[in-house]
This record gives C-alpha cells, sequence and structure tokens, in this order.
C-alpha cells in the first residue's frame, strides 16, 4: 500500500509592477504551487505614480495601467490552472505589501522587480525590508525585459540571496 501526502495548501502573495507580465514570474508562482493542491495567489499591482501627479492627487491613471497589467497575468494563471487573485495596491510596494496581508494572511511572499540599476525597489532595499519586516520565506524574481533574461534570487529570511540563472 502506498501513501502519497501532499504538500499543505500555500498562501503567496505576488508583489510586481511592470514586471507582472515575465515568464520567469508565472514559472516561479506555478512552482511554488504545484505540489499543493488548494493554494491561493495573491498578485498586488502597486499604482506607481509620477511626483507630479500624486501631489495633484490623481492616480487615475497608474490606477488604470496597474489594473490592466494585472489583468493580463491573472489571465496567464487561470490558464495555467493556477487559483489567483489580484488588487491594485498602494503606490508604495511596503505599503501594499503590509495592506494586502490585512485580508489575506500569506506563507510566502514573491517579490518581482527589475534589474539593479533600473529598480527604484532595489534602490529603495524593498526586498531586504519586506523580508525583515513580514518574516516571510521571500523569493526575489529580477526580469530585465531590455536584455529578455531573468533571474532567480532567493532570499531567506536571515535575508542572505541566493542567485541562479533562469
Amino acid at each position: 500500500m502506498s501513501t502519497t501526502t501532499a504538500a499543505s495548501p500555500r498562501r503567496i502573495l505576488v508583489v510586481a509592477n511592470e514586471t507582472v507580465a515575465s515568464d520567469i514570474l508565472h514559472v516561479a508562482i506555478r512552482e511554488q504551487v504545484r505540489d499543493a493542491m488548494g493554494s491561493q495567489v495573491l498578485v498586488v499591482a502597486p499604482a506607481l505614480n509620477s511626483r507630479v501627479r500624486h501631489w495633484l492627487s490623481d492616480d487615475n491613471q497608474a490606477r488604470l495601467a496597474a489594473r490592466l497589467r494585472l489583468a493580463s497575468c491573472l489571465d496567464r494563471l487561470v490558464e495555467a490552472r493556477v487559483e489567483a487573485e489580484g488588487l491594485v495596491g498602494d503606490a508604495d510596494p511596503l505599503q501594499a505589501i503590509d495592506d494586502a496581508l490585512c485580508t489575506f494572511p500569506a506563507n510566502s511572499l514573491i517579490i518581482a522587480t527589475h534589474p539593479e540599476g533600473r529598480s527604484n525597489w532595489l534602490a529603495r532595499d524593498l526586498v531586504t525590508r519586506a523580508t525583515e519586516r513580514f518574516g516571510l520565506p521571500t523569493t526575489h524574481i529580477v526580469a530585465d525585459s531590455v536584455a529578455r533574461s531573468a533571474t532567480l534570487a532567493s532570499s531567506s529570511l536571515a535575508g542572505t540571496p541566493t542567485t541562479a540563472a533562469a
């Protein structure tokens, strides 16, 4: 008699903006839910805005752009049979994560960024700050649409990144 045990369902919070459409992000999500039946994914696309529009309290265009990117991402995940929902979040990605965790108690976090030099999130040390603040196992995806390459860098709770080409 064989006994097979499936992994416990996962609750994965994904935070990505323009990188939300990257192939490596979708692969990472599918990998994390693959053996865990009943897993749930919440994708948050922060509504990033220019400083001028922020000062004018004009975030309509930023929210619309985030909503369109999010819809495309969710369509791909549904096609891959991943149970996923999404929401447009605060322009500050750390605040967007905090807000999402209030209603979606995730047990892991995926943050997708542009590469160093093109990423405001990395310049503000978002991955380390999020890992330390929320205490969740964090996977960092670096998607470079210009160079058409991607890197998977996993951060442990201690904040020690490991990098592998994808």
